[in-house]
């Protein structure tokens, strides 16, 4: 119970009066070594990633926990929740394809039809989930909190499903998080919200390369066959 309460208390000062509350220091820490995960297509990047949602959630949820900065995101916290009901989901498919494939995920795009409705639900999720949030009196401007929350949502379930344009939705929630959580006074996580950013345009590229190299090796395989099959008409 002390270690529990010592955690909660547990900050990082700067002159000034500035600090940084441990447990967002962690919450991110974890968060990174989950995306490390991700982009390597390894089963624990969900359990790791787990914990550091944990954290967060009692981090964003400042006056319900007696947080030194007192500020609610309703759209931060919530997504938490919300990580993690998705993160079991994606802990479940991925050990289920590792079982019976040997690889977690493989990577491939979406259609475009997925794609269109991956934007629509983004916009209108926002638009919905804003008075909602300006009514539970999350931090303003509440639509970039809402437009996080469904991002982050649409990018976690992507990921489970292994569609390589999830990241591409991590880099449009990063581009709003970094001014919203500078503005809050979270900035840990505006800081790993600026790295991730990056970070998540590699992991795009990276699992881009790897979609192109099964599709090169599925393209050979095919070529082969077709060469060793006596019944298919060269001309």
């Amino acid at each position: 119970m002390d270690l529990l309460q010592w955690l909660f208390d547990a900050r990082i000062q700067f002159e000034g009066g500035q600090f940084l509350l441990l447990r967002e220091v962690l919450g991110n820490v974890f968060g990174l070594l989950s995306a490390l995960g991700g982009i390597r297509r390894k089963v624990w990047a969900w359990p790791v990633g787990i914990i550091g949602n944990a954290l967060l959630l009692t981090v964003f949820l400042g006056t319900v926990f007696g947080s030194p900065n007192p500020v609610d995101l309703y759209g931060q916290a919530g997504r938490q929740v919300m990580f993690i009901a998705t993160a079991v989901y994606g802990w479940v498919r991925w050990r289920q394809a590792r079982d019976a494939n040997g690889t977690a995920v493989e990577p491939r795009w979406a259609s475009w039809g997925t794609r269109a409705l991956l934007i629509v639900v983004l916009v209108g999720g926002t638009a919905a989930l804003t008075p909602l949030f300006r009514i539970l009196g999350s931090y303003e401007p509440v639509w970039a909190d809402a437009w996080i929350f469904m991002g982050s949502l649409l990018a976690t379930f992507g990921m489970a499903k292994g569609w390589v344009e999830f990241w591409l939705i991590w880099v449009a929630v990063d581009i709003v998080g970094v001014p919203l959580l500078l503005s809050a006074g979270y900035y840990a996580s505006a800081f790993m919200y600026l790295f991730y950013g990056a970070f998540t345009l590699m992991g795009f590229f990276i699992w881009w390369g790897v979609r192109n190299r099964h599709d090169l090796e599925q393209a050979r395989v095919t070529v082969e066959t077709a060469h060793l099959d006596p019944t298919v008409r060269r001309d």
